[in-house]
This record gives C-alpha cells, structure tokens and sequence, in this order.
C-alpha cells in the first residue's frame, strides 16, 4: 500500500554562532559616512526589513534584521540609536489571544528526526498589545508596497497595529515624522509573493486576505510616492529591487519527480515496483491510451521502475478534455464512474522540471484528498486517493510555466520602477535580483562559506524557504553597505559572516 510521506533535508549544522570579530575590515581604511548622513536612520519594508525568519516574527529574528544590523555598522560612521519594536523576550514568535497561539510561531529543526517544527508555547506578543515611542525600524510583515500608504492599514496588520502611532497612521507618515537623515527602502516582495506562495491561484486585492499580484499602474504609483517623499529635500538613503520569488528554496525544495520504487513502496523497492505495475496497468497505461486518442497526447507517460518518476497534476492551462475522456471511458467503466474521471483527468499531466512545487506540498504527497480540497467537492474513492500518484496535485500545490511567466513579468515591470526611482531620486541602488542569481547557480562566497539558495544547507534561507536566516540576513547587511559605499563614498565595514549562525536553536537566551 502506498502511504502518505514527506521527505527532509538532512543537514549537520553548527547552531552556535563563532566569536570573529564583528566586522571585516578593509586595511586601516577609516571609517567615515562620505557624503552620507546616518545620524538618523529609518528603515522601511516588509517581513525582510522585520527580521522575519523560520515562518515568524520573534526578537532574536529582529536583531539580526538586516536594518538592524547596518545601523551597527553606521555607527562608526555617526549613527544614532536605531530603535525596533521587539517582540517578546520568550522568542516564541508570532501572537496570542486569550492565552492560545493565534499567529504560528516560528520554526526549529527537530534534531531527532530532523523535521522542521514548531517551537513549543505561547507567545506572550497578543494581538491587542500597544507600544509608545517611535521606531526606527518601520519594517512590517505582510505588508505591499502600497499598504505603506494606507491610512487604514494599522487594525488590518497587527505588526503595524502595535507599533503604529494611531489607528490611522500610515508606515510612510510615521516614518517622515521622526524626519530622517537616511532611510532604506526594500518593499514589492510581497506584492508577488501571495500570489505565487497561494500556488498562482487569484483572490483579490483586499488588504488583509488578497493574493493577486498588484497592478504595475498600482505599483509605479505607490513607489513612486514613496522614493520621492522619503528622498525630499535632497534626503540620501538606497533602495533594492526585487529578485524572482520563484527562485525562493519555497518554491525549488521539492523535486518533481520524487516517486521512485523505493518511496511508492514505504521503503521497500520490490513493494515499489510491483505498484509501478500496477499503477500502469490499472491507471496510466488505460488513461495514457486515451488521452492519446481524444487530443491530449503526450500528457501521461509509464512509470517506470528503475528512473524517479514525476508528479501527477492537474493543470488548468491546458485544454479541457473532460468530456472527451468521459466518452472514452463510458464503454468500460459505465457513465457515472467515466465521468468522475473525465472529471479528475481533463487537465491532468504529469510534471516536468519547469514546473514548481510548493514546499508545504511535500507533506501533501500521497495523502488522500478530502472534499474541500480535491477540486471535485467530493472526497475521491481508492484508488483514486493519493494526491500526486493516483489523483493530481490541485492548483494551489504548485506553479505552472503560465503562472511563473507571470510572476516574472509583474518583477520584470516592478524592478524597473525601482531603478527608475533610484536613478531620479539620486539613490544608492541594491541589485537584490542579481544577487539572488548567484546564489541559486554558483553560489557567493561570504568570508569562509559559499552561500547558495538550497534550502536549509546553502545558509542563506531559514525554514520556511521564503525568509533569510541570520547568516543570510548578514549578506544582505553587505550588499547594502557595498552600495551605500559606491553611492555616497562611505567607508562602511561588513559583517563577518562566521558570527552569524544557519538555523536558531529549539530555546534561545
């Protein structure tokens, strides 16, 4: 019997982080601010400019932000106090109500089986809590570009709600107030993120639960006011553009063809090959022959016995041969049982390597659908109850070429925004897009590692595959400073990355 599996990376990792010296230096180079000012600095963004890491927001996170971290290196160039709004000591993450975990708190690698999971407790961060003061990092989970306009945006987000200085303030206004002498500004992420993390499956455009891309027309404008604002009067500060989410190890973990003999038979490969024959008898080799026949050559293959074999999906831009199979099939299955699999069929294929699978769906593989989630408002028979292998996986489990052509297209247009506003406003520039290009081909070396965007042992992502870990918050540290450095002649130092650990232990002091 196939069973429900999922797969996990098996790493040995250091959790401590080294006792190198804090920065890098460059000779006896002095260090000095050029033609910069970082008396006072502001930070605007999303979960990145937050510190987000392993799936929540949690203090040890936020140290290590990357804001956080170049106003330690500002410092030596005039820097003042550079404030964030911490969450709880207990570094639990996320919040509570009512004494029950409400927002998921963060990630630990489970050494014992080496399963990312959820750190035990309840964080004592509730959704009611206010702070006082003002914060020089406004870095705000979940936010869009255009959510940093939002006079209403303080009860939607409850990172903004507890730090916000009314109930109508916008991130934009809060951080004017504090009247900065340099800022940063990394936002967009999140304005493709939703969209390609809900598996390219469109909401809307609502401000708490909507996941389409944002509109370019929305976007330039939203940007636009932004750089421009934060950049009066002459106001010095660097932006970042955006790197293809679709390169996140979220969306580049999970192979597409995992299922070999040995896990189609729990373990066991002689158990594996006679499913494979099985399967092929039964279901691929029967729905192979008709695909062929009505149109759809080409979209189911054999499994073989001896290669892994790929995925089976469903895939709604292609043609829809639903009816088509229904007929096919009536002679041998009668009408009812052949429309249930026109029905399952009509836009199944199996998947290629162009294809992208989310990483929550490893734990979907080969579980049986249920009825809010099979697409069909049934829950499916055996055997035809094992996502992946005997039933496609649904949309929302992965990204389709049509739906990653999207994805690029709407960074394609939001990056040239971003440089067109860095160029007119007279702004330091961060190539983030580049940057992520390395990491997911040859890699970077940062001091003694080469980082990549493997998931978990390339050191650059956290658990949840979308947010760096403290290392990876490191290196974004020095792409910053390497650009505020060619823009405005500082001499800022680097981060050194041997002080900054890959993954967070299960309890942090």
């Amino acid at each position: 019997m196939i069973k429900n599996f999922k797969w996990v990376v098996l790493v040995s990792l250091t959790f401590m982080a080294c006792t190198n010296d804090d920065t890098t230096t460059t000779g006896d180079v002095p260090v000095t601010a050029g033609t910069a000012d970082f008396t006072k600095y502001v930070a605007l963004g999303d979960s990145f400019a937050a510190g987000y890491s392993d799936g929540a927001l949690f203090k040890k996170g936020q140290e290590n932000s990357y804001p956080n971290l170049l106003a330690q290196q500002f410092a030596a160039a005039g820097g003042g106090v550079f404030s964030s709004p911490f969450m709880a000591a207990d570094n639990v993450g996320g919040f509570s109500s009512g004494g029950t975990q409400v927002v998921s708190q963060r990630l630990y690698l489970e050494t014992s089986n080496n399963t990312p999971t959820l750190v035990p407790g309840v964080s004592a961060n509730t959704l009611t809590e206010r702070l006082t003061g003002t914060f020089n990092n406004m870095g705000i989970p979940g936010a869009k570009s255009f959510h940093l306009l939002f006079n209403g945006y303080a009860p939607l987000n409850p990172y903004f709600k507890r730090m916000a200085s009314s109930t109508t303030a916008t991130v934009l206004g809060d951080a004017l107030a504090q009247n900065p002498t340099f800022f940063s500004l990394w936002i967009g992420g999140n304005d493709e993120l939703g969209y390609a993390t809900n598996g390219g499956v469109p909401t809307s455009q609502d401000a708490v639960n909507g996941n389409d891309l944002t509109p370019t027309a929305t976007f330039t404008s939203a940007y636009n006011t932004l750089a421009s604002q934060l950049a009066a009067n002459g106001r010095k500060g660097v932006v970042a553009n955006l790197p293809y989410v679709t390169a996140l190890p979220y969306f580049t973990a999970v192979p597409y063809n995992p299922l070999t003999a040995t896990v189609l038979g729990s373990g066991n490969a002689a158990v594996g090959v006679a499913t494979i024959n099985a399967l092929n008898t039964q279901l691929y080799g029967p729905l192979q022959a008709a695909l062929n026949a009505v149109g759809g050559s080409g979209r189911i293959n054999l499994l073989s016995t001896t290669t892994a074999n790929p995925l089976l999906i469903k895939d709604e831009s292609l043609t829809n041969l639903s009816a088509q199979l229904t007929v096919a099939f009536t002679p041998s299955l009668g009408a009812t049982l052949a429309g249930a699999y026109g029905a399952i069929f009509g836009q199944a294929r199996q998947a290629t390597a162009t294809d992208l699978v989310l990483l929550p769906t490893q734990g979907a593989i080969g579980a049986a659908p249920t009825a809010s989630d099979s697409g069909l408002g049934v829950a499916p028979a055996a055997p035809l109850n094992k996502f992946g292998i005997t039933f496609p996986l649904q949309d929302k489990h992965l990204l389709v070429p049509t739906e990653i052509a999207e994805i690029k297209a709407a960074t394609d247009s939001y990056n040239t925004t971003i440089q067109a506003a860095a160029i007119a406003n007279n702004l330091a520039f961060v190539d983030a897009k580049s940057v992520m290009n390395l990491l997911s081909t040859t890699g970077i070396n940062f001091d003694t590692y080469n980082m990549t965007s493997t998931y978990v042992t390339g050191g650059s992502f956290s658990l949840d595959g979308v947010h760096p870990s403290a290392r990876g918050y490191a290196l974004i540290t020095n792409m910053f400073i390497d650009a505020i450095n060619a823009k405005y002649g500082s001499t800022l130092k680097k981060k050194d990355g041997r002080n900054f650990q890959i993954l967070y232990p299960k309890v942090i002091n």
